[in-house]
């Protein structure tokens, strides 16, 4: 926004009279309503930003549904969860349908006191439609806030590690944390794909047990521009860790 001039209409009291000199008293008078002048317009320009960043965070969660309250961040928090063991005593049953095992509801239930103790808080869960990844966030979804989006997708289901990074892409900016629900090979793969660095590195790439969960963060001001090997490993907890 512009400063407006001294001599427009708006500042006629202020300029000395045609004939007469300008006195110091009158001088300094001027500049000092000009700077108080320019102190409002700075102070009405920076709000009119804020507004504008303001509405844009309202928007996105307007149309998302999802509460937010905050800055932006320049890091993005991941979580990534294998579904606890599930059982085959039932041949007949669909492998989407798949129920967990009496071990998978232990680990799970052990998970869970671990995100407590941790307070691990995603602001969104992304879990599979598949009934043993249900299974395991009913078993956690507890210890998680009760503010917690969770969302249940279909399109999760088996994934592979391209496909889960750009529904990770797809997340509104103005959360700073996520957890995903899935399976492998396709979470073992997004996470070896994302970590670039840290402790536990090694081991994921040997396995990713089932109830295992991965933590990163990755420096990245948008869930769009997450780039592969740039987050650091910060955390590799398998049901033999807890």
């Amino acid at each position: 926004m512009s400063v407006r001039s001294p001599a427009s209409s708006s500042w006629q009291g202020a300029r000395p009279h045609h004939g007469h000199s300008q006195s110091p008293s009158s001088g300094s008078q001027c500049h000092h309503l000009l700077t108080r002048c320019r102190t409002l317009m700075i102070r009405r320009s920076a709000g009119s930003v804020q507004s504008r960043r303001s509405q844009t965070a309202a928007s996105a969660t307007k149309d998302d549904g999802i509460p937010f309250h905050g800055e932006l961040t320049r890091v993005k928090t991941i979580h990534l969860l294998r579904h606890a063991k599930s059982s085959w005593s039932d041949t007949g049953v669909a492998d989407h349908d798949r129920p967990l095992a009496p071990r998978g509801e232990r680990d799970a239930r052990r998970l869970a006191k671990h995100l407590g103790r941790y307070g691990v808080a995603p602001a969104l869960v992304l879990c599979s439609s598949a009934r043993r990844s249900r299974d395991t966030l009913e078993l956690i979804a507890h210890s998680l806030p009760r503010k917690t989006k969770i969302l249940m997708e279909d399109e999760l289901y088996a994934a592979p590690a391209e496909a889960l990074l750009q529904r990770l892409g797809r997340i509104p900016d103005v959360l700073p944390s996520a957890l995903l629900i899935g399976h492998n090979p396709g979470l073992q793969d997004l996470a070896l794909t994302l970590a670039g660095h840290g402790p536990g590195l090694d081991r994921l790439r040997k396995s990713f047990p089932t109830c295992s969960l991965v933590a990163m963060h990755i420096p990245a001001p948008t869930w769009r521009e997450l780039v592969p090997g740039t987050a650091e490993l910060i955390d590799y907890v398998t049901p033999r860790d807890l």
